[in-house]
């Protein structure tokens, strides 16, 4: 890795950069907020009309190698990930931001700079997309089955022949029929909430060892709403929530800075449906 190194509390150091804005926050929250434990204050490299948030960090601690071993750590993958988020935070404190990819870092100001000014039409265009919308992320699972008494499943078992066939071929059909029957509830769940949002995105389900659930995942989708449709948006997750829909549980939080729909290194113009952005580890030069 080559190119300049920018000045800090811990140098040698990286630059990690949080997030673009074209709004800068005020100097005394930027001063107060919190990004890596390892790094120094955050602070703005103007780039252009647009300003990054960064933080000086120690390349002992994030050089791809150190990284990668230290994100493969659930733990240490937490903490980077909340602070990570902290910095976006403080980068979205007076208008609308671009979040950034967690670990995205660069040799010095003026490699994060240029990686700015690259895509500056780009980034443009997702700050007038994102201006006064925030994200909200509805989760829909399947009813948890009760489970199968010890006593029917003994009996099951010891019996033989066709009855017990019969039984299994029973219990099979009406798991298909349940699980058939929460598809089309969650379904039209998404179909009703997508009514209020300018622009929607399906992640991929979580796993029961994410979720803590038994029930599986049904949808994992993020909505993008315009602050001045948040109340239409939050009254239909409340009819939702209030209608009778036996075969579903549908979790919703919100809102939140919206990193869904802010793929800095996609055309924002390319569509709605745009995979979520990965979280990726690299040092720029």
């Amino acid at each position: 890795m080559s190119g300049t190194t920018a000045a800090g509390p811990g140098a040698p150091g990286i630059v990690c950069a949080f997030a673009v804005t074209r709004t800068p926050p005020d100097a005394a929250a930027l001063a107060a907020a919190r990004g890596h434990e390892e790094g120094g204050p955050l602070r703005l490299v103007r780039a252009g009309g647009l300003c990054l948030v960064v933080q000086d960090v120690p390349a002992a601690l994030f050089d791809q190698e150190a990284l990668t071993e230290r994100l493969n750590r659930p733990r240490d993958l937490e903490r980077c990930a909340r602070a990570h988020h902290r910095g976006v935070e403080a980068a979205a404190g007076r208008g609308p931001v671009v979040p950034l990819p967690m670990a995205t870092l660069y040799r010095g100001d003026p490699t994060a700079a240029r990686a700015v000014t690259d895509r500056r039409e780009a980034l443009e265009a997702l700050l007038d997309r994102l201006r006064d919308r925030t994200e909200w992320a509805v989760k829909v699972h399947a009813a948890e089955a009760p489970p199968e008494p010890a006593a029917e499943a003994g009996a099951q078992a010891g019996a033989g022949g066709r009855a017990y066939l019969s039984r299994v071929s029973a219990r099979r059909r009406d798991r298909q029929g349940a699980h058939d029957r929460a598809l089309a509830e969650a379904e039209a769940v998404d179909a009703e909430l997508r009514r209020y949002a300018v622009a929607a995105t399906r992640h991929r389900p979580q796993s029961e060892r994410l979720t803590g659930h038994r029930a599986p995942q049904l949808l994992n989708v993020a909505y993008l709403v315009e602050d001045a449709r948040r109340a239409a948006f939050t009254g239909a997750l409340a009819r939702i929530a209030a209608a009778r829909r036996p075969a579903v549980r549908i979790d919703a939080s919100g809102p939140w800075i919206p990193y869904s729909f802010a793929r800095w290194d996609e055309d924002p113009r390319s569509g709605p449906e745009a995979p979520a952005a990965p979280d990726r580890e690299e040092v720029r030069s």
